[in-house]
């Protein structure tokens, strides 16, 4: 963050307050970069160890950017697969809840040859030694939720470094490496699941929502009403995104599956498996519950779709009208 996160003041209207962004950076070794904060009064978090990040500026043109230029006037860091993670929150000085977009990516350098512009110092940690360390509660879970998804082989010492404070060339791994390829190792490369709500009315349109534009993904773009697994089934996670973002009722015994699209976004980025599933019944009518993700829900015909609209999206609607089981995006 900035040191002076303006965007945290809780002085300022809650409805013009800039949207935040910061990087979860990880070596792949098991360690995650944490940046010691100045030990400032009335700055965000001081003296604690946090995530380099801050506010959203007049000339971001999205949160991506906004991480990308915060890590560049920070630390001089460049990190060319930078990927949402998820939306913490942070609470201003009256406890009023502020989101923070989290970004992910890979970087396996030395932070002593890091330019560090704000705060004290950058170190490598392992999580478990985070729990001895002057941190918010929030940013070691979310550590600890990435580590999870992290195979145990990738969880070792770290790799060595050469004299240039990079990882020495016989253990660093292709870069980029192609999607399609094993882990370091031979580890399996855990998928990420994400489930979609398949909504048809009776005239045979489709339920989509609008994103808001400053969404981690697909900002100001139409998609399924979609979530990510925690520790439920998939369909429990359905079930539980429909009633969240949009107030729907749904039977588990009403639910079927319909559609996956296997998918990479951008090669080398960790793979996705997006499953759709249909509701047959439900009741409610779709409200917008989760203005900070969604700003409008519509219906639409499957063959006028509208625009901008995520691709896989797309395609997932026209194989469950061809009757298709499932696609493949971004392999090749």
């Amino acid at each position: 963050m900035n040191e002076e996160t303006p965007q945290l003041d809780s002085a300022v209207p809650r409805g013009h307050r800039p949207a935040n962004a910061s990087a979860l950076i990880h070596n792949g070794s098991g360690e995650y970069l944490l940046h010691l904060r100045d030990q400032i009064p009335g700055i965000w978090e001081p003296g604690s160890w946090s995530l380099l990040g801050g506010g959203r500026e007049p000339g971001d043109r999205s949160l991506e950017e906004t991480v990308r230029r915060e890590l560049r006037e920070e630390a001089g860091l460049d990190i060319p697969d930078l990927a949402p993670f998820a939306v913490e929150e942070a609470l201003g000085s009256d406890g009023t809840p502020l989101p923070i977009h989290i970004f992910v990516g890979h970087w396996a350098g030395a932070p002593a040859t890091l330019d560090l512009t704000e705060g004290v110092m950058l170190h490598w940690f392992r999580p478990e030694v985070m729990p001895r360390l002057r941190m918010a509660p929030a940013t070691l879970e979310l550590v600890r939720r990435h580590a999870e998804m992290v195979p145990a082989g990738q969880r070792g010492a770290a790799p060595p470094l050469d004299g240039a404070g990079t990882v020495a060339d016989a253990r660093r791994p292709p870069h980029p490496r192609g999607p399609s390829a094993p882990a370091p190792g031979g580890n399996a490369v855990l998928n990420v699941i994400g489930v979609h709500l398949y909504l048809e009315n009776a005239h045979g349109e489709v339920l989509l929502g609008l994103r808001h534009p400053d969404s981690a993904y697909a900002g100001a773009t139409w998609h399924f009403l979609a979530g990510h697994c925690e520790r439920e089934s998939a369909v429990a996670c359905l079930i539980r995104e429909a009633r969240e973002e949009a107030g729907l009722v749904i039977d588990a015994k009403d639910v079927e599956f319909v559609h996956a699209v296997h998918l990479v976004d951008t090669p080398g980025m960790q793979p996705r498996m997006q499953m759709v599933f249909r509701a047959r019944r439900w009741t409610g009518v779709p409200e917008i519950l989760e203005p900070d993700k969604c700003v409008s829900w519509s219906w639409w015909r499957p063959e006028a779709l509208p625009e901008p609209i995520v691709p896989y999206t797309r395609a997932a609607i026209e194989g469950i009208q061809a009757g298709r089981l499932y696609t493949e995006w971004g392999w090749s």
